[in-house]
């Protein structure tokens, strides 16, 4: 006879659906303002500068590699022109500007996707001759609803793999799946089948900063896909496909096989893109990846072929949970080790679980697998033993719980689907040990300037010296001259040292953030001093 979840169970399921939904479209708005996942470190021209004349091309420097996706400069009219013909150059993306730029406030507007898959998105505002007297043109945000429509897709994907493919690996460890477990196997595949397409299509929207109204348009599509989270839902399609391949095979060991081969796709598809697959060291982090997407799968999409079985309490139902209490330690134990390497590697240190929106994020996972483990347990050392012994207060009570599980695991897949925008602490550090740098010379001398770290605090100073025809500069003396106006700081002097690689550096603080002025008094000899002058823009 073939069973399904209780009207309740269902009603508990969609109210909670729901209530992910509306506190993901909230969560998911603050988090889009929130650091990016690759970080721009520096301009040319920098943001905030005037110019004196347009410049010939653009630069920007993030803290890891990007690849462009869209380009935009948005005149003082408001006019936009798409850019293109961006290069890597010395580690940087060098846009050519447009010709016949106007004197006033212009918006380079830039969507790069990083290495981890994730669109990220800025602008650089500057201006020619001087501002506009209206201010910078507006450049719009993506909306809330494409930042919905990506948690959903991804969390759509995240219930496929776990309830589909893992369930019908539930078959091959467990027991042969019941008719009520088939049906939701099946159900589970169809969802993150249909969910495949529909966030790549997601994917794209976000990664071009476009509204949903431009769904139909090829270039979203392949926006999307060419992006790493594009492998992503091709092998998660894969996994798909294969496991309800398997649902059709009558033969058990081919069955077997074919579920071996999907379950190894969700490792795959998991460790092709998002941030931890991206970490460094990738020999450690996609391997952890791995295994702890296998585990999970393992792990929860047993839990409904198991509940529905010892609620049936058919004859093979303590076979089954047997089988699954003699499992399940190994399974959990690949769990929170994984989960643990890939923890520290993505935290850094324990102030960023509160001071960082993905270490927030980290600690409601956490607090929602406390609750999911205590369950276990209690289903492990109080309900287990007694219903093997065919007490049927205790198997009730341990279908209960175990639903208990399944609704817990379904709110612990959604939070984890905000991960996809927040960027993890070990990013944000990387990002604020960039240096800040400007490009600039006098009448003779040219000079390329680097503050490290970016940011406050203690900083070197570094200064390469040429002359403007690219030759070389050997001066007697170089002195450091920073000052922040704006802050009341007035020059802060530091004579630079040669440290053997033909750079003069010295070490100072930079107490605020900001834009600083900086000048480089270079003593070319005794009747020549050369004054070079820029700014920078530190971080906090």
């Amino acid at each position: 006879m073939t069973r399904t979840i209780p009207s309740a169970g269902l009603r508990a399921l969609a109210i909670l659906a729901i209530v992910l939904a509306v506190v993901s479209t909230g969560v998911v708005g603050t988090a889009s303002r929130a650091s990016a996942h690759a970080a721009l470190v520096a301009s040319q021209p920098s943001d905030g500068a005037v110019l004196a004349m347009a410049p010939a091309r653009f630069d920007l420097r993030f803290s890891e590699a990007v690849s462009p996706l869209t380009l935009r400069l948005v005149a003082p009219d408001g006019t936009v022109t798409v850019l293109g013909g961006a290069e890597l150059r010395d580690g940087a993306l060098a846009i050519p500007a447009p010709a016949g730029l106007t004197d006033g406030t212009h918006v380079l507007s830039w969507r790069v996707v990083s290495k981890d898959g994730h669109p990220v998105g800025g602008s650089v505002v500057f201006s020619i001759g001087a501002a506009s007297t209206g201010g910078a043109p507006v450049v719009a945000e993506v909306d809330r609803p494409i930042r919905a429509f990506v948690w959903t897709t991804k969390l759509m994907l995240y219930l496929g793999l776990v309830f589909g493919v893992g369930g019908l690996a539930s078959d091959a460890c467990i027991r042969r799946l019941g008719g009520g477990a088939r049906n939701i196997v099946r159900s589970a595949l169809l969802l993150g089948l249909a969910a495949a397409p529909l966030a790549i299509g997601a994917q794209g929207l976000d990664a071009l900063g476009a509204s949903l109204g431009a769904l139909g348009q090829p270039a979203v599509w392949q926006a999307g896909a060419s992006t790493s989270f594009g492998r992503t839902v091709a092998f998660s399609a894969t996994a798909f496909l294969l496991a309800l391949l398997a649902l059709a095979l009558r033969r058990q060991a081919a069955r077997r096989a074919v579920t071996a081969l999907a379950l190894l796709a969700i490792g795959w598809a998991l460790a092709a893109s998002g941030h931890a697959g991206s970490a460094s060291p990738q020999w450690l982090t996609r391997p952890a990846v791995f295994v702890h997407a296998l585990a999970v799968a393992a792990w929860i999409g047993a839990l409904v072929p198991l509940c529905l079985a010892l609620r049936g309490n058919g004859p093979s139902a303590s076979a089954s949970l047997r089988r699954f209490s003699s499992l399940i330690p190994w399974v959990v134990a690949a769990l929170f080790a994984s989960g643990l390497i890939l923890a520290i590697i993505q935290i850094g240190t324990p102030a960023a679980l509160w001071e960082t929106a993905y270490g927030r994020v980290l600690l409601v996972k956490l607090a929602l697998l406390g609750v999911l483990f205590a369950l276990a347990g209690a289903n492990r050392w109080r309900w287990t033993g007694p219903t093997l012994q065919g007490e049927a207060i205790a198997r009730r009570r341990l279908v209960r719980s175990l639903a208990a599980e399944i609704v817990v695991a379904v709110l612990v897949l959604g939070t984890v689907a905000l991960w996809r925008f927040t960027p993890p602490p070990r990013a944000i550090v990387i990002a604020a040990a960039q240096p800040a740098s400007v490009h600039a010379m006098s009448a003779r001398v040219m000079a390329d300037l680097t503050v490290t770290p970016g940011h406050t605090g203690p900083v070197v100073a570094n200064v390469s010296l040429m002359t403007i025809d690219y030759g070389p500069v050997d001066p007697r003396q170089v002195t450091f001259v920073f000052s922040n106006p704006l802050a009341g700081i007035e020059p802060i002097r530091r004579a630079a040292e040669k440290p053997g690689d033909g750079t003069w550096q010295a070490d100072l603080s930079l107490p605020v953030p900001g834009r600083w002025a900086v000048r480089i008094d270079v003593l070319v000899d005794d009747f020549v001093l050369e004054r070079i002058e820029g700014e920078i823009d530190l971080r906090p």
